[in-house]
C-alpha cells in the first residue's frame, strides 16, 4: 500500500522495488492529483502495472475503508509504506482509517520519523505503530528514536536496509565517455528536486572546487517533484540554474532535468566520482540515494544527518558540516585529489551496501510477514478452538 509507478516519487520506487524483491503480490496504490498524461494509443501497454489491483484517490476517506475491507478477502499480510506526505487527510491522517479497517495483519515501514513532531504527528505516527502487527525501520538510529521519543516497545520494532540493486564495482572513467563526461572529475547528486535536498550547498562550494580541480563537473539527474511542479511550476529549478549562472559555474554543472529509470540512474552512479547529500535536515532517517550511491561503491560526502552518519561510520564515507560551502568545498577537493582515499571510500561503502540488495532485504521481508501471518493466523485458531472446546 503506497504511492506506485507511473508516479515519480522515492517511496513509489522503493515500493516497485520491494515489491519485486518480495515475489507474490499486488498493489493498492495512492493515486494522487499529477499533470495530465496522454492517453494510450491502442495496442499501447496501460500507463499503470499490472500488479496494481485497488487504487485510491489521496483525498477520497471512503477510498481507504472499502480497499481495506476489499484485502481483507484476498491478502495474507498487508505492507504499508508511510511518510506523511503521501497519505490524504491533515498530516496524512488518512493512513489511520486504513489500517484501523484492516482485518489482516498488517506491517508499517516508516519512511519519516521526526525527532520534533508536532502534537499531531506524533499522534498520527504513535497511533500507526500501535495498530499495525510490526514496524520497520531502516536505520538504528531511527528505532532509538521510536523507543525513546515515541515510547514504542522495541520488540515491536524490526530494523530492514533501505534496498538496492546488485551492482558490480566498476571504474568511474569507464562509463565517462557514454555519459559525455570523459576527462572531467564528475561529482553527483541525485533524486526530485524541491527545496530541503541542499543543492543550493554544493552549487555555493563550486568556485572553490573548480579553483583545484578545473575539469570538475557537478551533475544533478532528477525532474522537480510532481506536487511541487503543480504547485509552482519549475520555479525552484530555475532558482537553482540562476544561482550557477550568478557565481559563474554554468560549464560546471550539469542538470539531467528528468526522471530516471534504473539503468540510465546506474549509469550516472559508475560514472561518478563523488557522490553528496548536502541535506540540512540533520533529522532525516533515512536516504534512498545515499543508499543507492554505496551500493554502486561511491566515495560520498555528506552533511551529517542521522542516516548518513550511521551509514558512513567507520570510513565508509567523508562528513561535513551543513551551512559551510567552505567545509563542502574542503571535503569534495579532498576525496577528489586522492586517489587512494577516492578508491578505499567507495570500497567500503559497497562492501557495508551488502546486506542491502533487494534480494538480501526482499528475504527479510518475506520472512518478517510470514512471521507476522503465522502469528495472527495462530491466535485466530486458537481463539476459534478455544469457543468451540
Amino acid at each position: 500500500m503506497s504511492t506506485y509507478p507511473p508516479r515519480h516519487c522515492g517511496i513509489a520506487t522503493f515500493t516497485h522495488d520491494l515489491a519485486g524483491a518480495v515475489g507474490d503480490r499486488e498493489i493498492v496504490a495512492l493515486m494522487s492529483p499529477e499533470p495530465p498524461a496522454p492517453a494510450p494509443l491502442p495496442g499501447q501497454k496501460t500507463p499503470h502495472p499490472l500488479e496494481i489491483h485497488h487504487r485510491i484517490a489521496r483525498e477520497e476517506r471512503a477510498d481507504y475503508i472499502r480497499t481495506a475491507r476489499a484485502l481483507d478477502r484476498c491478502v495474507d499480510v498487508v505492507s504499508i509504506q508511510h511518510e506523511y506526505g503521501i497519505w490524504g487527510g491533515e498530516d496524512g491522517a488518512h493512513v489511520l482509517e486504513f489500517a484501523g479497517a484492516l482485518d489482516v495483519p498488517s506491517v508499517a515501514t516508516l519512511h519519516t520519523v521526526r525527532r520534533t513532531p508536532t502534537p499531531h504527528e506524533r499522534a498520527i505516527l504513535t497511533e500507526l505503530v500501535a495498530g499495525v502487527d510490526a514496524t520497520v525501520v531502516m536505520s538504528r538510529s531511527a528505532a532509538t528514536l521510536l523507543t525513546t521519543a515515541y515510547g514504542v516497545d522495541a520488540s515491536r520494532v524490526d530494523i530492514i536496509p533501505h534496498g538496492v540493486p546488485d551492482l558490480p564495482l566498476v571504474d568511474p572513467a569507464t562509463m565517462k565517455p557514454t555519459l559525455g563526461l570523459e576527462g572531467r572529475e564528475v561529482i553527483l547528486s541525485f533524486g526530485l528536486l524541491g527545496p530541503g535536498k541542499g543543492y543550493e550547498l554544493a552549487i555555493d562550494a563550486l568556485p572553490a572546487v573548480v579553483a583545484e580541480h578545473p575539469d570538475a563537473c557537478y551533475v544533478i539527474v532528477g525532474a522537480t517533484h510532481p506536487d511541487r511542479i503543480l504547485r509552482e511550476g519549475e520555479k525552484y529549478r530555475e532558482s537553482l540554474v540562476a544561482r550557477v549562472k550568478a557565481l559563474g559555474m554554468t560549464s560546471h554543472v550539469r542538470f539531467v532535468d528528468r526522471f530516471v529509470g534504473r539503468v540510465e540512474l546506474t549509469r550516472w552512479l559508475e560514472g561518478a566520482d563523488v557522490f553528496v547529500t548536502p541535506y540540512p535536515d540533520l533529522d532525516q532517517i533515512v536516504s534512498g540515494t545515499l543508499s543507492y550511491a554505496m551500493g554502486a561503491g561511491r566515495a560520498i560526502v555528506s552533511t551529517p544527518y542521522a542516516y548518513a552518519s550511521e551509514q558512513l561510520a567507520d570510513g565508509r564515507g567523508i562528513l561535513v558540516q551543513p551551512g559551510s560551502p567552505a567545509l563542502l568545498a574542503a571535503a569534495l577537493n579532498q576525496v577528489l585529489g586522492d586517489d587512494e582515499l577516492r578508491a578505499a571510500l567507495g570500497r567500503r561503502a559497497y562492501e557495508h551496501s551488502r546486506r542491502m540488495v533487494w534480494s538480501e532485504v526482499g528475504a527479510e521481508y518475506r520472512h518478517l510477514f510470514r512471521r507476522i501471518g503465522a502469528g495472527i493466523r495462530t491466535s485466530a485458531a486458537s481463539t476459534f478452538a478455544a469457543a468451540n472446546a
